[in-house]
């Protein structure tokens, strides 16, 4: 009984190993950032300064301050090991989607030389997955299960995502949050075509 259960026990918490090891990193850098010389928040996002793209990477890694990560770690957490239930590749496509999509849009939208940072756009792009996958075409079980996960995250966090994009206050890119949440959603739609177009055939 044992011998059966263990590897299903690591295999469950492997699975929330990348979104912790993420929330790790970014908290390892503030810790770097804080007691090294300097500061790192200039290797965020500048829009329309092409000698910043590196911050489409390095962007959502970063934060203005403590106060900045804390807000920011426990609905990473969160949504993050709800999406990595799915696994892994599926947890860092969804990251690299979002990431992307909200970078460039924020670099597009934002006043020119504007600096952003932060893994806000990583928060709401992670809740858009989530809502969004529940209209994917998937098994029956598995679409009541998101639903219900989803109608959970809604209730948690849905008034602080429209906040955080029409109630913003100084400071704080509502163009981040936006398109953010327009690249989980591009994620959720891509991840839902992948298993399918395997069997699918031109016409």
């Amino acid at each position: 009984m044992s011998t059966s259960t263990t590897p299903a026990r690591s295999a469950a918490i492997g699975r929330f190993a990348s979104p912790i090891a993420l929330v790790a990193l970014m908290w390892v850098i503030q810790i770097a950032d804080a007691v090294l010389p300097g500061s790192f928040t200039g290797f965020g996002l500048r829009s329309w300064d092409f000698g910043s793209l590196q911050g489409l990477v390095l962007g959502p890694l970063l934060h203005a301050g403590w106060a900045h990560l804390i807000g920011n770690t426990l609905p990473l957490l969160v949504l993050g090991c709800l999406i990595a239930i799915e696994g892994a590749g599926r947890f860092w496509m969804v990251t690299a989607v979002t990431a992307l999509v909200g970078g460039v849009g924020t670099w597009l939208l934002n006043a020119p030389g504007t600096l952003t940072v932060g893994a806000s756009v990583l928060v709401f792009g992670y809740f858009a997955y989530i809502v969004v996958r529940v209209f994917s075409p998937r098994p029956i079980a598995h679409r009541i299960a998101h639903a219900l996960i989803a109608v959970i995250v809604l209730v948690l966090y849905g008034g602080s995502m429209l906040a955080g994009i029409v109630g913003v206050g100084p400071g704080v890119s509502w163009q981040a949050h936006l398109f953010g949440a327009v690249g989980g959603g591009v994620a959720a739609l891509a991840g839902a075509r992948g298993p399918r177009s395997r069997g699918a055939r031109g016409t």
